[in-house]
């Protein structure tokens, strides 16, 4: 008898895949927390049923989310990640040598402690590292706190709804402001271009009206989530994410990390959008 994991996208279209075992399930505070291990994804971390990473492709949502941001600051010293209890934006924040502390504020701490037993490859770094220090609160209290103390700030959020409904909105961007010191940076995961371009669109302009100058989209492939197809934005002031890129700067700090999908040769195509994306946003 096989048992297969189904996630409905659309009304019409989803992701299927075959399942191993079920290795956890727990109910916490929060949500349904859920660990599969996959045949072609390996283990597989579900969050209300919806899939927030996997073994095989999270390095590619993980690494854009995290260094485009990172590299594009001169001297990221001080990070926030919030959300993310899984550790994988965390362990990719401690591959920059020049980061002196990343703090990850994540809302359920049961995430949190089931991605130390069953995704190490994610969770590790931000149990050993003594730069990472782990807050179990709620991501906008947590900000209303802690002004003008940030380098960069990423939001690894679940979808926009529950608890992370206000992690969209104009309010919590201007938090994200107000927490950022001096040429800081906010990254931030917009969902699917193919799907979601209106909720995109709304994300720009929440951004700009919470006062960021400059807010950037960009996107790649990411096999488990919807369509294929998602994105990212960078916000801050004055952001120019090609032509302000030191390539011979970034080129040498990249060599010094193991990545599996940024290069800064593919930098700048990462913000070369697609013209039914970039014409959607200019609407």
């Amino acid at each position: 008898m096989e048992l297969w994991y189904t996630e409905k996208h659309t009304k019409d279209a989803g992701l299927t895949l075959r399942v191993k075992e079920t290795l956890k399930v727990w109910v916490s505070e929060y949500q349904t927390i859920e660990v599969l291990d996959t045949f072609e994804y390996g283990r597989v971390l579900l969050l209300d049923g919806l899939v927030m990473c996997t073994e095989r492709d999270e390095f590619i949502y993980h690494e854009l989310l995290v260094h485009p941001a990172m590299f594009l600051h001169p001297d990221p010293r001080n990070v926030l990640v919030i959300g993310g209890g899984d550790g994988g934006a965390v362990r990719e924040v401690l591959r920059h040598p020049e980061v002196r502390s990343v703090v990850l504020c994540e809302i359920d701490n049961a995430v949190v402690e089931t991605a130390r037993e069953f995704l190490p490859t994610m969770s590790s770094a931000m149990f050993s590292d003594p730069r990472a220090s782990i807050v179990v609160e709620d991501g906008i209290a947590y900000l209303k706190r802690n002004q003008a103390q940030f380098d960069v700030i990423i939001v690894d959020s679940t979808d926009p709804v529950g608890p992370a409904k206000g992690l969209f909105e104009a309010p919590f961007y201007e938090l994200c402001l107000r927490g950022l010191r001096q040429k800081g940076i906010v990254a931030a995961q917009t969902e699917s271009p193919f799907y979601h371009l209106e909720f995109i669109k709304g994300v720009k302009a929440n951004m700009l009206e919470a006062g960021f100058e400059s807010v950037h989209f960009y996107f790649a492939p990411v096999p488990t989530y919807p369509s294929g197809m998602w994105s990212w934005v960078v916000a801050g002031s004055g952001i120019e994410p090609i032509n302000g890129l030191d390539a011979e700067a970034v080129k040498e700090r990249a060599a010094r990390m193991e990545l599996n999908y940024y290069t800064p040769k593919m930098h700048g195509s990462l913000f070369a959008l697609p013209r039914f994306f970039e014409n959607a946003l200019n609407q």
